[in-house]
Protein backbone atom coordinates (compact mmCIF):
# COMPACT_ATOMS: atom_id res chain seq x y z
CA UNK A 1 0.00 0.00 0.00
CA UNK A 2 1.17 3.49 -0.87
CA UNK A 3 -0.03 6.84 0.49
CA UNK A 4 0.40 9.54 -2.16
CA UNK A 5 -0.89 13.04 -2.96
CA UNK A 6 -4.01 12.83 -5.09
CA UNK A 7 -3.77 13.32 -8.83
CA UNK A 8 -6.51 14.09 -11.34
CA UNK A 9 -6.60 10.44 -12.47
CA UNK A 10 -7.44 9.34 -8.89
CA UNK A 11 -10.72 11.30 -8.84
CA UNK A 12 -13.03 8.53 -10.15
CA UNK A 13 -11.67 6.12 -7.53
CA UNK A 14 -12.03 8.69 -4.75
CA UNK A 15 -15.64 9.52 -5.64
CA UNK A 16 -16.46 5.81 -6.01
CA UNK A 17 -15.30 5.13 -2.44
CA UNK A 18 -17.44 7.93 -1.01
CA UNK A 19 -20.58 6.89 -2.83
CA UNK A 20 -20.06 3.17 -2.20
CA UNK A 21 -19.70 3.65 1.53
CA UNK A 22 -22.50 6.19 1.91
CA UNK A 23 -25.08 4.55 -0.33
CA UNK A 24 -24.39 0.84 -0.43
CA UNK A 25 -22.85 0.12 2.97
CA UNK A 26 -24.91 2.50 5.06
CA UNK A 27 -27.96 3.00 2.87
CA UNK A 28 -27.76 6.76 3.28
CA UNK A 29 -29.96 8.63 0.85
CA UNK A 30 -27.15 10.95 -0.17
CA UNK A 31 -27.00 12.13 -3.76
CA UNK A 32 -23.94 13.69 -5.40
CA UNK A 33 -25.86 16.97 -5.87
CA UNK A 34 -26.10 17.32 -2.07
CA UNK A 35 -22.31 17.05 -1.81
CA UNK A 36 -20.83 20.06 -3.59
CA UNK A 37 -17.29 19.00 -2.76
CA UNK A 38 -17.63 15.97 -5.09
CA UNK A 39 -17.62 18.26 -8.10
CA UNK A 40 -14.33 19.84 -7.09
CA UNK A 41 -12.69 17.78 -4.34
CA UNK A 42 -9.27 19.32 -4.95
CA UNK A 43 -10.61 22.89 -5.01
CA UNK A 44 -12.60 22.26 -1.85
CA UNK A 45 -9.73 20.60 0.03
CA UNK A 46 -6.56 22.38 -1.03
CA UNK A 47 -6.90 26.07 -0.06
CA UNK A 48 -4.21 27.15 2.38
CA UNK A 49 -2.32 24.14 3.66
CA UNK A 50 -5.13 21.67 2.90
CA UNK A 51 -4.53 18.62 0.79
CA UNK A 52 -5.71 15.16 -0.11
CA UNK A 53 -3.91 11.86 0.25
CA UNK A 54 -4.97 8.60 -1.33
CA UNK A 55 -4.04 5.07 -0.36
CA UNK A 56 -3.27 2.92 -3.36
CA UNK A 57 -3.26 -0.87 -3.51
CA UNK A 58 0.35 -0.79 -4.66
CA UNK A 59 -0.55 -0.24 -8.28
CA UNK A 60 -3.25 2.26 -9.17
CA UNK A 61 -6.51 1.33 -7.42
CA UNK A 62 -7.63 3.86 -4.80
CA UNK A 63 -8.41 1.92 -1.61
CA UNK A 64 -8.60 4.81 0.83
CA UNK A 65 -8.55 8.57 1.05
CA UNK A 66 -8.16 11.45 3.46
CA UNK A 67 -8.96 15.10 2.74
CA UNK A 68 -7.85 17.73 5.19
CA UNK A 69 -8.80 21.36 5.15
CA UNK A 70 -6.81 24.21 6.58
CA UNK A 71 -9.49 26.22 8.40
CA UNK A 72 -7.08 28.69 9.97
CA UNK A 73 -6.24 29.53 13.58
CA UNK A 74 -4.09 26.40 14.00
CA UNK A 75 -7.05 24.17 13.17
CA UNK A 76 -7.86 21.65 10.46
CA UNK A 77 -11.00 19.84 9.37
CA UNK A 78 -11.20 16.37 7.95
CA UNK A 79 -13.60 16.14 5.06
CA UNK A 80 -14.22 12.83 3.46
CA UNK A 81 -12.22 11.80 6.43
CA UNK A 82 -10.67 8.41 6.16
CA UNK A 83 -12.71 6.52 3.63
CA UNK A 84 -11.42 3.01 3.17
CA UNK A 85 -12.78 0.27 0.92
CA UNK A 86 -14.30 -2.55 2.95
CA UNK A 87 -11.75 -5.15 1.82
CA UNK A 88 -8.93 -2.90 3.04
CA UNK A 89 -10.29 -2.22 6.52
CA UNK A 90 -9.05 -3.66 9.75
CA UNK A 91 -5.79 -3.95 11.60
CA UNK A 92 -4.16 -6.38 9.19
CA UNK A 93 -4.41 -3.92 6.30
CA UNK A 94 -3.57 -0.83 8.35
CA UNK A 95 -4.95 1.66 5.81
CA UNK A 96 -6.94 3.76 8.30
CA UNK A 97 -4.11 3.85 10.82
CA UNK A 98 -1.57 4.75 8.13
CA UNK A 99 -3.81 7.56 6.89
CA UNK A 100 -4.18 8.81 10.47
CA UNK A 101 -0.40 8.78 11.01
CA UNK A 102 -0.02 10.72 7.76
CA UNK A 103 -2.56 13.27 9.00
CA UNK A 104 -0.86 13.67 12.37
CA UNK A 105 2.57 14.17 10.75
CA UNK A 106 1.04 16.79 8.43
CA UNK A 107 -0.58 18.56 11.40
CA UNK A 108 2.60 18.55 13.48
CA UNK A 109 4.63 19.96 10.58
CA UNK A 110 2.16 22.86 10.39
CA UNK A 111 2.01 23.39 14.16
CA UNK A 112 -1.73 22.76 14.27
CA UNK A 113 -3.37 22.33 17.63
CA UNK A 114 -6.84 20.95 16.78
CA UNK A 115 -8.34 18.71 14.13
CA UNK A 116 -12.12 18.48 13.81
CA UNK A 117 -14.24 16.05 11.86
CA UNK A 118 -17.92 15.46 11.39
CA UNK A 119 -19.48 12.09 10.71
CA UNK A 120 -22.83 10.39 10.72
CA UNK A 121 -24.20 8.40 13.66
CA UNK A 122 -24.40 5.32 11.40
CA UNK A 123 -20.61 4.82 11.18
CA UNK A 124 -20.18 2.90 14.46
CA UNK A 125 -16.85 1.28 13.59
CA UNK A 126 -15.54 4.70 12.61
CA UNK A 127 -16.59 6.08 16.00
CA UNK A 128 -14.68 3.30 17.77
CA UNK A 129 -11.61 3.99 15.64
CA UNK A 130 -11.71 7.72 16.42
CA UNK A 131 -12.17 7.15 20.13
CA UNK A 132 -9.38 4.56 20.27
CA UNK A 133 -7.04 7.08 18.63
CA UNK A 134 -7.61 10.03 20.97
CA UNK A 135 -10.43 11.80 19.16
CA UNK A 136 -13.14 12.93 21.53
CA UNK A 137 -16.76 13.54 20.66
CA UNK A 138 -17.72 17.18 21.17
CA UNK A 139 -20.89 19.23 20.80
CA UNK A 140 -21.68 21.01 17.56
CA UNK A 141 -21.29 24.33 19.33
CA UNK A 142 -17.60 23.49 19.92
CA UNK A 143 -16.93 23.74 16.20
CA UNK A 144 -15.01 26.72 14.89
CA UNK A 145 -17.02 28.92 12.52
CA UNK A 146 -14.78 27.94 9.61
CA UNK A 147 -15.63 24.23 9.90
CA UNK A 148 -17.67 23.20 6.84
CA UNK A 149 -20.60 21.35 8.42
CA UNK A 150 -22.36 18.92 6.09
CA UNK A 151 -25.95 17.74 6.46
CA UNK A 152 -24.85 14.25 7.56
CA UNK A 153 -22.60 15.53 10.37
CA UNK A 154 -24.55 14.30 13.38
CA UNK A 155 -21.40 13.50 15.41
CA UNK A 156 -18.43 15.80 15.80
CA UNK A 157 -14.97 14.68 16.89
CA UNK A 158 -11.93 16.66 17.98
CA UNK A 159 -8.29 15.62 18.15
CA UNK A 160 -6.54 17.99 20.53
CA UNK A 161 -2.90 17.90 19.45
CA UNK A 162 -1.64 19.96 22.37
CA UNK A 163 -3.32 18.52 25.46
CA UNK A 164 -3.85 14.88 24.53
CA UNK A 165 -0.84 12.63 24.49
CA UNK A 166 -0.92 10.41 21.45
CA UNK A 167 -0.72 6.65 21.81
CA UNK A 168 0.43 6.40 18.21
CA UNK A 169 4.07 6.66 17.24
CA UNK A 170 5.05 9.59 15.06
Amino acid sequence: MLIVPDQRHHLPGVVAIFLLIEREEFDLAIVPEAQPDLDDIAGFSRPGAGNIRVALDGASEVVGTLARLDIGHGQAALRRKRCVRRAWRGGAQGVAETLLRTLLAWARARHLWEIFLGTTAAFLATHRFHETHDLAQVAHDALPQAFPVMAVDSRIYLRDLVHVASRMPA
